[in-house]
């Protein structure tokens, strides 16, 4: 409607770090879990851990009932895609598991997730880890003032496109994110670039592609969370939340801010303090 306002909330410097400090905790809970998965462990085993890295730093889980969600973390295996509960399932080797992770300090959210394989890896998975982590950096890449929202989600729809033949999934998409876990606007990993709201200082974003090494299609099981692929074809998912500021994007779920794959594309980042 002409004359409405948007809808989209805008940060100033000390709200994002307060996000950051939130974003700080998810990078560290996501690294331990990396570190810890291991054949054997039962994905309720990690959301063990999460609750206890998440609890030592003095945050709030953003999933725990969320929505009912019974758990800290997400954990999703082999054509598991996003939601899984974790529970009994027992890891074992050569197994993907995503791992999505929230936290919340002070009312600010942080969230990000990552894919791992399980011991020895299968190059074809191996290979569907890297062009889905390498499509979040090129989406992360665009997320720059004067820019344009699906500028975001056409860089990770075209790295993955010339990639392979892999299926982008399109029901689940990122989000805003602040002082909700998911806020305006929605952010698909797909589209034609310049459409869509323009990109401004003060805005963040929780990007998150999730790519299947065959069809994009999804399905929902029984317990009304866990999303998997039709085809039964395996996904890895990744996600960090970023801000969007003056000197461009501030990755606050990656420790170094994501300077190091950032400069790699040759996009510039904040020379913000890091811990």
């Amino acid at each position: 409607m002409f004359g409405r306002k948007s809808s989209i909330e805008i940060k100033n410097p000390v709200q994002f770090e307060r996000m950051r400090a939130a974003g700080l905790v998810v990078a560290d809970t996501l690294q331990l879990l990396r570190e810890s998965v291991a054949a054997g462990m039962t994905t309720d085993d990690l959301d063990a851990i999460a609750r206890e890295s998440i609890a030592s730093a003095g945050a709030s889980p953003s999933f725990l009932g969320y929505h009912g969600f019974p758990a800290v973390i997400c954990t999703s295996v082999n054509d598991e895609i996003v939601h899984g509960i974790p529970g009994q399932r027992v890891i074992n080797d050569g197994d993907v598991v995503s791992i999505d992770c929230g936290a919340i300090i002070d009312g600010w959210h942080g969230d990000a997730a990552l894919s791992v394989v399980v011991g020895e890896a299968d190059p074809e998975v191996s290979r569907l880890l890297e062009v889905t982590e390498t499509a979040l950096w090129r989406g992360i890449a665009k997320a720059r003032v004067g820019g344009r929202l699906s500028d975001i989600g056409h860089a990770v729809e075209a790295h993955v496109r010339a990639s392979g033949d892999y299926g982008v999934v399109e029901e689940y998409v990122g989000h805003g994110i602040g002082t909700s876990m998911h806020m305006e606007p929605s952010v698909p990993n797909y589209g034609q670039p310049g459409n869509g709201p323009k990109l401004e200082v003060g805005m963040a974003l929780a990007i998150e592609p999730m790519v299947n090494l065959g069809g994009r299609h999804t399905k929902t099981l029984d317990d009304e969370w866990t999303v998997v692929t039709v085809d039964g074809r395996w996904s890895a998912h990744f996600e960090h939340t970023v801000a969007i500021t003056a000197e461009g994007p501030w990755v606050l779920t990656a420790h170094d801010g994501g300077a190091e794959r950032l400069a790699a594309l040759g996009v510039p980042t904040p020379a913000a303090p890091e811990r």
